[in-house]
């Protein structure tokens, strides 16, 4: 192997000897020396980041003796991201991954027009040994949540981490539930949503169940405390499409308080006869939504790790808002 700075990364060079003939690309590359897995070859093959004999290659191709194949090594951190001494709060740390409690308003990774103050960067300060793991925007995010979303994340430190916690989102191992403050009385005390979930047809910056090309999205619900004007509510995912929550609620017509994106925050609140509890529903300034509980399999053990948040000040406070309404109008 030879090595040689590039742009913003560099390259790594392997000669296929005649003991490698016939083998596949990314087969190949998982065997040598620079820490890979397959599925981390084959985003660097879709990236473009990988070349046989000076040309794009394919992950499942076969090489033949004699070929040159070529690694762009990026830096884990895009020019002008860098790692910022911005305070998480880290529930569990080991060696393959870590759980934060993200707190709301904060980004989870650099996108256009941001490349600071985001969890990455955090994650980048916290963890010294976070590059490489995944990507160049998004080292070991594993999965998201919304800026205005709270609550607990699970983050890579290694790419078998990353690769087997990737797997269990997708073939939903991991439990995930999330508290919301929603509209209206929810009836049933629980019951599903199953509505597929894509783009909106007219507005491509949101999601929507009216999509074209909607994927499978299922949602389930069970009501936690009732108000009469509103309801807290767990949901449990089944799938994870973007923005899933908010969507279906919406379409269930029982949108998260706060939603200024999905829920009609301020048609909701004009509709609300008691003065009071209206202008204390003016200050939730975000959607009322918490991941409240996480469970998945470590990479490396095996072992079941479950985790839970407490609702956040903002919410706890919403909580205090609704349950005293509820008493005075209702008497319990």
């Amino acid at each position: 192997m030879t090595a040689e700075d590039a742009a913003g990364g560099r390259f790594c060079d392997f000669r296929v000897t005649a003991q490698d003939q016939g083998v596949r690309l990314d087969v190949f590359l998982s065997g040598q020396d620079v820490a890979l897995s397959r599925s981390r070859i084959k985003r660097m093959v879709e990236e473009r980041l990988v070349f046989v004999n000076g040309r794009e290659a394919k992950a499942g191709q076969k090489l033949r003796e004699g070929d040159m194949v070529r690694l762009l090594m990026r830096d884990a951190a895009a020019p002008g991201l860098e790692p910022e001494k911005i305070p998480i709060s880290v529930l569990y740390e080991d060696e393959s991954l870590l759980v934060v409690d993200k707190p709301p308003g904060l980004v989870v990774h650099p996108g256009a027009g941001r490349d600071s103050g985001t969890l990455v960067n955090a994650l980048l300060h916290h963890c010294t040994d976070l590059r490489g793991i995944g990507g160049v925007l998004r080292p070991g995010i594993v999965h998201r949540l919304d800026k205005d979303t709270s609550g607990l994340m699970v983050v890579a430190k290694t790419e078998q981490a990353l690769d087997d916690l990737s797997r269990q989102f997708k073939e939903r191992e991991v439990d995930k539930r999330y508290l919301a403050f929603v509209w209206g009385d929810m009836i049933p005390d629980e019951d599903r949503i199953e509505l597929p979930v894509g783009r909106h047809p007219v507005d491509r910056k949101r999601m929507s169940t009216s999509s074209r090309r909607g994927r499978e999205a299922v949602t389930c619900w069970k009501v936690m405390e009732r108000y009469g004007e509103a309801t807290l509510a767990e949901l449990t995912l089944k799938t994870g499409r973007t923005h899933q929550i908010r969507v279906h609620l919406t379409a269930a017509g029982h949108p998260v308080i706060g939603d200024h994106v999905y829920g009609q925050t301020s048609r909701r609140i004009s509709q609300v006869r008691d003065a009071v509890l209206q202008s204390r529903l003016k200050t939730m300034k975000r959607q009322a939504l918490h991941a409240a509980r996480l469970e998945f399999r470590h990479p490396v053990t095996g072992k079941r790790l479950s985790f839970e948040s407490s609702l956040p000040a903002d919410m706890e406070r919403m909580r205090g808002y609704l349950r005293a309404y509820a008493e005075k109008k209702y008497g319990s």
